[in-house]
């Protein structure tokens, strides 16, 4: 029915710009208030409407629609580009200035607005600000009319179109260097990073010279995980422009990907001496600061960042993540006016509402807490594309799919290797803890949450677009022996470079419980713990929670419960089909009982008792998740009712938990 519905707009929407071109403004108009009778938010019918309004000359009654486009798409560039056309129609040449720089700022690729501002800076005298303009415009004139296109579409979110706009563009210009490159991002955007490794990979072969594409080489290499390569791209681009602070900032954090702390210290110090306090600068220093066990010193460089720009939310939040910070009254006072600004954008406005939350939480004060993550996360989960019935689907398949039998039969797949242990299961629910006992055993290597077996399923999903059923997990039952074979060694293989001396090494991401059967084809012998915790305690620490990316599932009551019982439940067909695989470790028994639990796990890890596995907190490691601070302390039982103080505003969460609020275990 969703589908359809989508299907019937696009129709119409189409439809309408056909009348637009056409002159026919008032057909134009009567389709467009069709396609809002049913959704009053979408985007491209506000933005027409606004359009044809002003090309009918009511500018007043344009501005009016574009403030409902503003409400419920905040972040759309071409909508802002829009308000300017009105603002100089009106006569507010200043406020029109303001319009088209926010528009260049969340979509640079809208030449109109690019040339608007070039001449209103040479207008008012301004040289620096031209400069940038003409840039802009170099850079957009230099692009085929499609690949100008394309770029716009990028900044839109609209990935399917440009996608389709690119491949054709490239079927007669195979080998163009732009083309390459954006259609590597389209391809990074759409998480396809096998295609965008390759494309880029190419495109620096060809074209040496062209930095940017060898910039969006390094990113690629960084999402892949292959830090070494990206370190070394990154130092690449440092030789050839060594004032360029964008190759500075670049190979700094591909510094802290590798471990070398000090050295990306070191950088980050460098290009703060020589451009001033900048907020994102300050926060990635304290980022490295954090991981490294440094934890004062990252506090100050969070501070310092929010002193450089007050609207900061990501030096709130980094503050407020690190779970043992407490927020003064005047930093308290900072948030509140900052987050409340008409000026501020989506994504500091949703740093400072968790940040907000969690300073509320500490105060006692749980409905503003509360007020603050719901209004953060109604933020995200705006921008984001997730739906429960997808994960359910997938996971209902993954039981129809494979039963005792289906393993039975490829009982001798797979590479025979011991050396994974995987911990999954939901975020925030002790797997750091997990992975800091095992990795304080002289035989076992903390990691990471690698994405390699994540990596693995969207190269046997293919290119999976929009349309078209999905070959994965399907697929697996078409492997060879040979195959699953080579899929656990290319694992071990491209897993090598996170290792160190130890036999054994911990896997923590929490999704693999998504690709079981995948581990088990591959990887039959490695270790599978699922790390779980009672589902109101994890479901709304997730809630509470703004991850870096991905967990789009977290940004809703409704949609984490789904998610915490579709997990419960395929769990345990896993205990069924594959009986005694995988060990079940609660959350609350660590907590309550330490010593037996790690002697529990130990024992099913084949791995001998060692005392530094009770003594975790004095272990020394970079530890890259939201509970570093914790994991660096005893185990202590304060946070484990938290939920309990939210109690009344849950009950989305306990009605879409159902029975497994009760039969978690």
């Amino acid at each position: 029915m969703e589908n359809s519905k989508l299907q019937g707009n696009d129709a119409i929407l189409s439809e309408a710009k056909r009348q637009l071109q056409s002159g026919n403004r008032a057909e134009a108009v009567r389709a467009l208030h069709a396609i809002l009778d049913s959704d009053p938010t979408h985007k491209d019918a506000l933005y027409y409407l606004a359009v044809t309004m002003r090309q009918q000359g009511d500018s007043v009654a344009a501005r009016n629609t574009l403030q409902s486009l503003f409400a419920a798409h905040p972040d759309y560039g071409r909508a802002y580009q829009e308000e300017a056309y009105n603002l100089i129609a009106l006569k507010r040449n200043e406020s029109a200035l303001e319009a088209f720089e926010r528009a260049v700022s969340l979509n640079p690729a809208l030449l109109a607005s690019w040339k608007a501002l070039h001449g209103r800076y040479g207008q008012l005298g301004l040289a620096d600000r031209k400069v940038e303009a003409a840039n802009h415009i170099r850079w957009l004139d230099g692009m085929p009319s499609e690949l100008q296109t394309v770029t716009s579409l990028l900044y839109e979110g609209k990935l399917y179109v440009a996608e389709q706009i690119c491949r054709q563009f490239l079927q007669k210009k195979p080998h163009h260097q732009e083309g390459m490159r954006l259609l590597a991002e389209i391809g990074s955007q759409l998480q396809i990073f096998d295609d965008a490794e390759y494309l880029l990979e190419s495109c620096v072969e060809f074209y040496p010279e062209y930095e940017r594409a060898r910039l969006d080489y390094v990113q690629v290499l960084h999402k892949r995980q292959k830090f070494d390569k990206a370190l070394n791209q990154a130092l690449h681009l440092r030789a050839r422009s060594p004032e360029n602070m964008v190759y500075d900032v670049t190979l700094a954090a591909q510094q802290q990907a590798v471990g070398d702390f000090s050295g990306a210290l070191s950088v980050y110090d460098k290009v703060l001496k020589e451009h001033g306090e900048m907020a994102r600068i300050l926060t990635s220093r304290g980022h490295a600061l954090k991981t490294s066990g440094r934890a004062d010193e990252a506090v100050e460089s969070y501070q310092r960042a929010y002193r450089a720009q007050p609207d900061y939310g990501d030096a709130y939040w980094s503050l407020a993540n690190l779970k043992t910070y407490r927020f003064s009254e005047s930093e308290l006072a900072q948030m509140v006016e900052q987050e409340a600004s008409s000026s501020i954008i989506t994504e500091n406005r949703f740093h400072l509402c968790f940040a907000l939350g969690k300073a509320f939480e500490d105060l006692g004060d749980y409905a503003r807490s509360f007020g603050y993550y719901d209004k953060g996360n109604a933020l995200k989960r705006a921008e984001s594309g997730y739906r429960s019935e997808t994960v359910e689907q997938e996971l209902t398949a993954q039981k129809a799919l494979f039963d005792g039998g289906f393993f039975e039969e490829r009982s001798g797949f797979g590479h025979a290797t011991e050396a994974p242990i995987f911990i999954l299961g939901l975020p925030r629910a002790g797997s750091t803890l997990l992975e800091q006992i095992l990795a304080s055993h002289s035989l076992v290597d903390g990691t990471m949450e690698l994405a390699n077996i994540i990596g693995t399923a969207n190269r046997l999903n293919g290119q999976k677009r929009r349309t078209g059923a999905s070959p994965y997990p399907k697929v697996l039952a078409q492997l060879t022996e040979a195959q699953t074979r080579q899929l656990g060694e290319q694992f071990i293989q491209e897993t090598e470079h996170h290792r160190g001396d130890g036999i054994y090494f911990i896997d923590k991401m929490p999704n693999n419980f998504r690709h079981i059967p995948l581990i088990q084809l591959i990887l039959p012998k490695a270790k599978i713990i699922d790390a779980r915790r009672h589902p109101m305690a994890c479901c709304f620490s997730g809630f509470k929670q703004l991850f870096a990316e991905g967990q789009e599932f977290t940004y809703g009551l409704d949609e984490i419960g789904r998610y915490y019982r579709a997990y419960v439940d395929v769990m345990a067909h896993w205990e069924q089909v594959l009986p005694g695989r995988i060990l079940r470790v609660q959350h609350e028994d660590v907590v309550e009982d330490l010593e037996r639990q790690v002697r529990r796990i130990l024992d099913y890890c084949d791995l001998p008792f060692e005392q530094a596995c009770l003594d975790f907190h004095e272990t020394e490691r970079a530890v890259r998740t939201p509970s570093a601070e914790q994991v660096r302390q005893p185990i202590y039982k304060s946070g484990m009712e938290q939920w309990q103080h939210f109690g009344a505003y849950l009950g989305p969460l306990e009605d879409a938990l159902g029975p497994t609020l009760s039969d978690y275990r």
